[in-house]
């Protein structure tokens, strides 16, 4: 059951959709501001014994301006390594 994760290109709010088999039907917009334009980011996985890291926060964005016009890195929360 692939987890799927996305930011809302007009609020900027990172939400996940679970798709349960190929065949079903899914509702595809953001759950804060209801639209459908959006972009499939990298997932990366990670797990915590004992609990989390401390000061642990969410997912950040940096865009600069990249031979291509605009380029934006993710920074999703978890391990480095």
């Amino acid at each position: 059951m692939p987890i799927y994760e996305f930011k809302c290109l007009k609020c900027e709010a990172f939400f996940e959709i679970l798709i349960m088999n190929k065949n079903e039907n899914v509702e595809m917009k953001c759950p804060e501001c209801d639209s459908e334009d959006f972009e499939r980011v990298m997932s990366t996985t990670s797990h915590a014994i004992n609990g989390a890291p401390s000061g642990q926060q969410g997912a950040t964005s940096q865009t600069r301006t990249c031979s291509s016009g605009s380029c934006t890195t993710y920074t999703i929360p978890g391990p480095n390594g």
